[in-house]
């Protein structure tokens, strides 16, 4: 019995051992594959934990009612953190930069003048071959005509530097052509100034065609795991700082001060520069979810979206390398491997975790558009494709845009941060 025993167990041993043997064992390689994908998922997850603790979104401000403001001529007016309008409320100018924006410009125009809270809109017509100064003095605003492109700038900070010279009002937002603002946005921002130095507002975007949301959406995921979501409660160190160049307020004498547009001139990346250079001064710079009061229609089509925003989104300008690298090892290691591996038919254990977890923040980027589709529900499937376009346009930036091409060299990562003298930070107990 117990030599029929000792050969069952050996018997036993000796199969296990030929299904061990016919098993290949993974190699050094494979095992720092899966060691750095483990890390890459705990960045991510520590990252997406920053959301449970969100600063809250921009929202119109309440309608004084109060019997003092009735007296004064029985209409509502609206509070921001200054008082009401006509009460002590700053003023506003609004600062469009505009090149070519014949097609786009008059949805922004028009919600922008109907606005009570705005003193002025002005439009700086940047050598446009269209009729985009026409419509702009059609509509109303005041039209800026740009002088020629200086020897080192990009054409946007141009543009902007040119209108906040003319502009007015203590209180300047900046605003891209294809917004589309909502009521009560312009006091929002008012009264987020309170908090902060510089407040960059997160649209919603309007994305049609299921290849084009699908790839907008994936691109925008791949900012999540970069950077975490917006609105973060702590500000991050300043060469980490994000922000969206669509819509920016600020105060106009601070921004004078610090003569921010000319010390990020030759930024291809101007939005994420300015912050990143303010943010080192002392700036408190605030990137808040604003979906409920502003829309953005930035591309016509996937092709588009996968030229034009794909050549911006790896922030090369304004990033160091090693940051670079890092953030593209998260995007491939956690977004890209996942999808392959499931397209192949062999994802691991980690795999099915990080996909499920992006399933989870395909359901919160639905908040993101104006229209969601399926297309957001599907974007997963294009993460490899959005991490080789990445890749691609870190390794052979584009310096082209809107017919213009500059030849400027990459700026050294301290020009990116701190150009020039650097100014003190504004003052915190400054006037409102």
């Amino acid at each position: 019995m117990r030599a029929g025993t000792a050969r069952t167990a050996t018997t036993g041993r000796t199969a296990r051992s030929a299904r061990s043997a016919g098993r290949p064992r993974p190699g050094v390689a494979a095992r720092l594959l899966a060691a750095a994908q483990a890390v890459a998922a705990v960045v991510v997850l520590v990252r997406l934990a920053r959301g449970r603790r969100r600063l809250p979104p921009l929202a119109a401000p309440e309608p004084d009612t109060s019997p003092d403001t009735r007296a004064r001529g029985g209409s509502a007016a609206w509070t921001g953190h200054g008082g009401t309008r006509g009460g002590g409320s700053p003023e506003i100018s609004v600062v469009i930069p505009a090149r070519d924006e014949e097609r786009r410009l008059g949805p922004c125009l028009r919600a922008v003048l109907a606005d009570p809270a705005v003193t002025e809109v002005i439009v700086v017509d940047d050598e446009s071959s269209d009729g985009t100064a026409r419509i702009a003095a059609a509509r109303g605003a005041t039209v800026v005509r740009g002088r020629p492109l200086p020897d080192g700038w990009v054409g946007k900070q141009w543009a902007l530097h040119q209108g906040l010279r003319e502009a007015r009002g203590e209180i300047v937002v900046t605003l891209d052509a294809d917004t589309r603002p909502r009521p009560g946005l312009f006091g929002a921002l008012d009264a987020a100034l309170g908090d902060h130095d510089l407040v960059s507002a997160g649209p919603r975007f309007v994305c049609d065609g299921l290849a084009e949301q699908a790839l907008h959406a994936s691109f925008l995921a791949t900012l999540v795991y970069r950077f975490g979501p917006i609105g973060p409660p702590a500000p991050p160190p300043p060469h980490r700082v994000v922000a969206n160049g669509q819509c920016l307020a600020f105060r106009r004498e601070a921004m004078r001060r610090a003569d921010g547009f000319a010390r990020v001139r030759g930024h291809m990346t101007d939005d994420v520069a300015l912050a990143r250079t303010l943010a080192a001064d002392g700036w408190r710079v605030g990137f808040l979810d604003a979906g409920g009061l502003l829309e953005v229609d930035m591309h016509e089509s996937a092709a588009e979206v996968w030229r034009e925003w794909g050549r911006s989104l790896p922030l090369r300008d304004v990033t160091r390398p090693a940051w670079q690298a890092a953030d593209l090892a998260v995007v491939w290691l956690a977004a890209a491997l996942p999808a392959l591996r499931l397209a192949a038919g062999r994802p691991t254990r980690l795999d099915l975790t990080l996909l499920a977890v992006r399933v989870l923040l395909t359901t919160a980027l639905r908040r993101s558009y104006a229209r969601p589709g399926a297309g957001v529900l599907l974007s997963f499937l294009l993460d490899p494709a959005t991490a080789v376009r990445l890749t691609q346009a870190t390794l052979r930036p584009v310096r082209t845009w809107r017919s213009r091409a500059y030849s400027l060299g990459r700026p050294a990562f301290a020009d990116a941060v701190t150009r020039g003298a650097r100014p003190a930070p504004p003052d915190r107990n400054a006037p409102r």
